[in-house]
């Protein structure tokens, strides 16, 4: 994990997210106290355990987008999860502890893209290697009669007896021409001539597995190794550019040029380590005030999730991952529950809790501007792509952002999301006929706003159906 300071964490945030100061504050002294105990004694490592948060308010407030860029900042292994998707022991649903292996797998996936990373130049050669011989195949040999039964029985004895497979041997006769055409495609390769030119080349089947596979994958078994090492994977045939069919062989060479087994189990420490769970809507699981078989299945969960919160050990398929150290922050708007709702074991395990405020007006126009990825960024460059230049006048900002408070507050309140609604009604004609028009400029003035979705704002029955 990156090393930041609470205030560089802050600092990054505030790139994305706009307002709320104590969530951002709180979430970055939770993850800066990481480091923190990694640098005290192994003993006392032990006995520091994370501090949990629960982020607390109305949808579209900025909650997720905190957590999903708090994973980027400090580059750790990050998961999202709907606690309404998990029901308890005994229940048709998701079991709670996918969750763990999903961080895992998220863990897993970033340990091997670095793992990669660094073998890219070996594994680039190999793949340029097999894109010659597939661009300048050798003459096929004529194939003899086999039995492919006793070939595969063959392969398993051999590999009982600690005999690997040997690699496959290229299948045809090389003439000196072959060579000569070869000499020429490599040097054509590595000048980058031949880059668009479509080749069909073999690839792994990436279909789905079966239900049976996920139901064992739900138990940590990976039942895709088990039958890989006993059977050859599928192939299939696919066409597609020299440049596509590089980058798919260089994942093939990299793949044998470094060890699994280090990348599986550097993983799992990075996962309980630096790991980070964001339960959403965990409010929703809270029994609140009734008592009915749902609300009964409800605590079910929450006493599942309790063991996993406090610190468990879960079997993965890379090996089994203790989530003591884990960072679990819950989220909810907790509108018709209350924190207090939740049982009380596990309302002990969210010791900070950071109330998230409504956003105004002003935050409104800040989300639509200043950030990175500000939709009003965005729209003009979807725009642009049409030879479109398109600007918003300060007004018409201002215009959009009072029209999202209003239908806000006179339907449901959705938050920041409202925004892209009302974008998207502003913009429908420009969106459509912006591929026919002629180069040129627009400008985006408060009449504008006003004309394409003032009126519907100011009819309620109008704005719930369009707004």
């Amino acid at each position: 994990m990156s090393v930041k300071t609470p205030k560089e964490i802050v600092a990054q945030l505030d790139q994305y997210v706009i307002g709320q100061d104590e969530a951002k504050r709180a979430v970055a002294v939770a993850l800066y106290n990481r480091h923190r105990r990694m640098e005290l004694p192994e003993q006392m490592q032990q006995d520091i355990t994370p501090k949990n948060l629960l982020m607390i308010g109305p949808t579209g407030v900025g909650k997720t987008e905190i957590a999903r860029r708090l994973a980027k900042v400090v580059n750790a292994p990050f998961v999202k999860v709907e606690a309404t998707k998990f029901t308890e022991v005994g229940y048709v649903g998701r079991d709670v502890e996918s969750m763990v292996r999903d961080l895992a797998d998220v863990a897993v996936a970033m340990e091997e893209a670095q793992a990669f990373a660094a073998v890219r130049g070996r594994a680039q050669r190999q793949a340029d290697k097999r894109l010659v011989r597939l661009l300048v195949p050798a003459i096929k040999k004529e194939k003899k009669n086999t039995n492919p039964m006793a070939d595969m029985m063959s392969m398993l004895q051999n590999m009982q007896n600690g005999q690997m497979p040997q690699p496959q041997q290229e299948d045809g006769e090389l003439t000196d021409e072959i060579r000569n055409q070869r000499l020429t495609v490599a040097e054509q390769l590595e000048q980058g001539l031949l880059e668009d030119r479509e080749i069909t080349v073999a690839v792994e089947d990436e279909k789905k597995g079966n239900g049976m596979g996920d139901m064992y994958g739900q138990m940590g078994i990976d039942l895709s190794d088990m039958m890989g090492s006993m059977m050859p994977k599928k192939k299939v045939q696919r066409t597609m550019t020299v440049k596509e069919a590089r980058e798919v062989f260089i994942r093939e060479e990299s793949s044998k040029l470094v060890n699994h087994a280090d990348i599986y189990h550097n993983a799992i420490r990075q996962a309980e380590d630096n790991g980070i769970i964001f339960i959403d809507e965990i409010d929703k699981i809270a029994a609140g005030n009734k008592q009915s078989a749902g609300e009964v299945s409800r605590e079910g969960v929450q006493r599942d999730i309790l063991p996993i919160v406090e610190g468990s050990q879960v079997s993965t398929k890379y090996g089994p991952l203790n989530t003591e150290h884990v960072l679990f922050i819950g989220s909810g708007a907790f509108a018709t529950a209350k924190p207090s709702d939740l049982i009380a074991e596990l309302q002990g395990r969210f010791p900070i809790r950071v109330e998230l405020k409504d956003l105004t007006k002003d935050d409104f126009v800040r989300i639509l501007t200043e950030p990175d990825n500000a939709l009003v960024k965005q729209y003009m460059a979807l725009i642009g792509t049409d030879g479109v230049k398109i600007t918003f006048t300060q007004e018409a900002i201002d215009r959009i952002a009072e029209i999202a408070i209003d239908v806000n507050r006179d339907t449901d309140n959705i938050g920041a999301r409202r925004l892209a609604t009302i974008l998207e009604k502003l913009l429908e004609d420009i969106l459509y006929e912006g591929p026919d028009m002629q180069m040129g400029d627009i400008t985006i003035t408060e009449k504008y706003v006003n004309d394409k979705v003032g009126d519907i704002a100011a009819d309620k029955n109008m704005t719930r159906y369009i707004l």
